[in-house]
């Protein structure tokens, strides 16, 4: 019975740091929806024809947002438009476009929704990473009766020090407007945690995004 709980206990410590590790690596990079608020009284027609608004000055993430939005709204067969496509980025631009320009734009081509997605916060975050462990291969039998056996089984431990590692955690604000009202009608706050690019993060910021609007019965 002892030999058969030295060699769990044995396996349990070989097995814990891979999974530990495993875990880590899982929650190292993920976006997610941390909470939303829809309006009591919802507009009884769907959101179909939308504008996608990302509020940065940043040209690159602004086009991939609102690309990557509109991926995903048009994959559910709903009309949008970027809104750098509508208001390109110049040089004299820096403040973004006339509100009045825009919203006088959006009615007139029959626009009835737009999407604002924007970075509302950012920290630093230092975690620990712990080192790996290991066990060179030894034999089942004969290690355990005596000193040198049991020295020599249990001693072979490869160690990787842990460290320190610093992770970037972003707090992002999607709204959905009413375009003929200007009301807020639904809002979601998510979270990145140390993305491992612009891209992933964007893109599976608009899935989770659209996925909440249809499950809240915003769009179809």
């Amino acid at each position: 019975m002892k030999t058969i709980l030295r060699n769990v206990s044995h396996k349990l410590v070989y097995i814990m740091p891979i999974l530990m590790a495993a875990f880590l690596w899982s929650c190292a990079s993920s976006t997610r929806i941390t909470g939303t608020w829809k309006t009591p009284k919802p507009p009884t027609e769907k959101y179909d024809k939308l504008v996608i608004a990302a509020l940065t000055d940043n040209v690159r993430a602004r086009q991939q947002v609102e690309t990557d939005m509109q991926a995903q709204f048009q994959a559910r067969g709903i009309n949008v438009t970027k809104s750098i496509d509508i208001f390109p980025p110049t040089a004299s631009s820096k403040g973004g476009p006339d509100v009045d320009l825009l919203l006088d734009k959006l009615k007139a081509d029959g626009y009835n929704g737009i999407i604002t997605v924007a970075l509302i916060d950012e920290k630093t975050e230092t975690r620990y990473v712990p080192g790996n462990y290991g066990y060179a291969p030894m034999t089942r039998f004969g290690w355990y009766g005596r000193f040198r056996g049991y020295y020599s089984y249990w001693y072979p431990t490869l160690y990787d020090p842990g460290y320190y590692t610093e992770d970037k955690i972003y707090f992002l604000e999607t709204n959905l407007y009413d375009e003929s009202t200007e009301n807020l009608v639904w809002s979601a706050q998510s979270q990145s945690y140390s993305p491992s690019s612009l891209r992933n993060a964007s893109e599976k910021l608009a899935e989770i995004t659209v996925s909440q609007l249809a499950r809240d019965g915003l769009i179809k």
